[in-house]
């Protein structure tokens, strides 16, 4: 192990072959200017292209590039989950590869990190050229992780943070299999601050975040973060409680006052239905919670490793 290692980047690949050496050179170039050992961790996320061929021949050509190869495609938190493991930095800084996470900013990180901060964010101060559905989408999730969450997740960021080796231990001690690095790093309560940047659009390659991913991601969040979907429980119950009574009490005036009977037997129906759909999904919400209960009780590991290139 390296005990006076300085800096650890850990960045997840899922087909980036084109991008890999980009960010590696930018990198290079970046800790040219310090004289602390640094180590670059990647891991192959069950790529289907060349880039562990890629990897491979980086890692002959500088020993500080290091790379686990996983088994299989985990998906890009178990993926992290799993470099954050291996870092051995005194700060620890996880990126994507795809270059969307510019490393030039890393050094004002850096010097937040030197000032005292255990966490340094980097808060992204514009949108990609996402359809209006992930941008729609990603406001309202924000919005409803601020107001219904008991710990403060940060806006706008995502992955591409500084971290001590102080707040990494606490990480990697997390047991959870459903994985939000983002809420798991704000919940330990470091002291943080933010990098503010511009995210560029990608370059190379299509991003593997697809809408189907997000949509897990944020509903990890919010199951893991929050009893907020649990609390609709409640709020619908209410709802369709007063609904019968003032439906009941309707039908007793209609009788006794007016003398008219009145078939509402329609409108019933409808509203039957109506309840019985929020009642499914009910079931669907608890059954996600779990479901996740059944995950981290089976106590399957996060990951599965098949070779690792560099470490010692």
């Amino acid at each position: 192990m390296h005990k006076n290692l300085k800096y650890s980047f850990v960045v997840p690949a899922y087909n980036e072959e084109k991008n890999i050496p980009a960010l590696y050179e930018r990198i290079n170039s970046l800790m040219a200017a310090y004289s602390e050992t640094w180590e670059l961790i990647f891991i192959n996320d069950g790529s289907e292209d060349k880039t562990i061929n890629v990897l491979n021949e980086l890692a002959e050509k500088d020993k500080r590039v290091k790379y686990l190869n996983l088994s299989r495609n985990f998906g890009h938190q178990a993926a992290l989950s799993a470099g954050l493991k291996y870092a051995e930095g005194e700060a620890v800084i996880s990126m994507d590869c795809d270059l969307q996470d510019p490393p030039e900013i890393i050094k004002n990180m850096i010097t937040k990190w030197e000032e005292g901060n255990h966490i340094v964010y980097a808060r992204r101060k514009n949108f990609r050229k996402d359809n209006f559905i992930k941008k729609l989408g990603s406001k309202i999730y924000y919005r409803i992780m601020g107001k219904f969450t008991r710990i403060d997740i940060p806006k706008n960021v995502g992955d591409f943070r500084l971290v001590d080796k102080k707040v990494l231990a606490e990480i990697n001690q997390m047991p959870e299999h459903s994985r939000y690095l983002r809420g798991m790093v704000a919940w330990t309560g470091f002291k943080h601050d933010f990098v503010d940047y511009k995210r560029p659009d990608r370059q190379k390659g299509e991003s593997n975040y697809t809408l189907g991913k997000l949509a897990k991601l944020g509903m990890d969040g919010v199951f893991n973060f929050s009893m907020l979907p649990l609390r609709i429980g409640f709020l619908l119950g209410l709802i369709s409680t007063i609904s019968g009574f003032g439906l009941l009490l309707y039908q007793i005036f209609d009788v006794l006052i007016n003398g008219v009977y009145y078939h509402l037997y329609k409108w019933l129906v409808v509203i039957l239905f109506i309840f019985m759909g929020f009642m499914f999904m009910l079931l669907w919400i608890i059954g996600e919670y779990i479901g996740k209960i059944y995950d981290d009780v089976r106590r399957r590991p996060l990951y599965v490793i098949s070779e690792t290139r560099n470490f010692e």
